[in-house]
């Protein structure tokens, strides 16, 4: 199924003529992807992979700048978030069936692309789940020239203490029945609607941080509340096989916030250490949303990733 979907351009601050349409995978779960292309020179087309809770609009400031740059954007709704199908009947628990499930939602953009003529070649933006989900789709030939990963969730932060039981509990909640409760300590509240700014994990920037709440407010049939036990026994089990792979051979930028408090900091070092074609940028004091971060930080990292592509697509010319 490929028909008309909202898109939500009172919040998104997102360029006019953007485009968002309804999607249906391959095992029967509808999606929604929009897209934005500039009216001549284009470079290539961003393929834009949110993270968990995310949802397009959200990306909205982002997409103006890629544009103004050259690029095309897609963005995705991943299943079980933003306006993609909720697979329980609490729509506020984040969950999905198998983590692979999400390469399913990637194969349905890609057909979809194919029909709309956005100019090649693609690149990929991977940001936090979405990395993890993007780092999967290169292993299985992603057709991308390039990838760009913030703050990727190839780990997540866990106390020691914390770290076993949650490998436990998640695994044995699948033969036993209950994986999808919340996981321990989380609801379907979200939190970045009361949270103050003053100590939240995402931003440092008080502009964007209001930007994003706007959005929840306005709309809150965007949110999402925490994670279920079979979403954080896929994700656990997914960043532990992807560790143990070799490192994709195609060029890669990842950039990271000294201040990360979300995915784990190794992880990303790790990776980036053993990858042929791979750098790592981290800025001072950045924390989590690095696209969503004070000017001085998000100005250079829009540079460096639009530069990165840029040299790409002269590359695959």
């Amino acid at each position: 199924m490929t028909s008309a979907a909202p898109l939500f351009d009172d919040v998104a601050q997102a360029p006019k003529g953007g485009q968002a349409f309804w999607l249906t995978a391959q095992d029967g779960v509808n999606i929604r992807v929009a897209h934005w292309a500039p009216k001549s020179n284009a470079k290539g087309t961003i393929l834009m992979f949110p993270g968990r809770t995310e949802y397009i609009e959200k990306y909205g400031r982002d997409v103006s700048d890629f544009l103004t740059r050259g690029f095309a954007t897609v963005v995705i709704d991943w299943r079980g978030q933003g306006l993609g199908q909720r697979l329980l009947d609490d729509p506020m628990i984040g969950h999905v069936g198998e983590f692979a499930d999400y390469q399913l939602d990637i194969q349905a953009v890609l057909a979809h692309l194919e029909t709309q003529n956005l100019p090649k070649p693609y690149f990929l933006i991977g940001h936090s789940m979405g990395g993890c989900i993007g780092l999967r789709a290169l292993h299985e030939g992603l057709p991308v020239a390039a990838a760009v990963f913030s703050a990727p969730m190839w780990g997540i932060q866990m106390s020691p203490v914390l770290r076993p039981v949650a490998w436990a509990l998640a695994t044995i909640s699948k033969p036993l029945g209950f994986s999808s409760i919340y996981s321990p300590g989380q609801s379907g509240e979200n939190l970045l609607i009361k949270a103050p700014f003053e100590g939240n994990p995402l931003t440092t920037d008080t502009d964007f941080f209001h930007y994003m709440r706007r959005q929840l407010v306005n709309h809150p049939e965007l949110g999402l509340g925490g994670p279920s036990l079979r979403w954080l026994n896929g994700a656990l089990v997914e960043m532990a096989t992807l560790a143990q792979m070799p490192a994709p051979s195609l060029p890669i930028l990842a950039l990271l916030g000294t201040d990360e408090a979300i995915v784990e900091p190794d992880a990303i070092s790790d990776l980036i250490a053993k990858a042929p074609n791979g750098r790592l940028i981290e800025y001072d004091g950045g924390q989590h949303e690095i696209l969503m971060e004070r000017p001085e930080i998000r100005d250079h990292a829009i540079d460096q990733l639009t530069t990165f592509f840029a040299e790409h697509a002269l590359a695959a010319a």
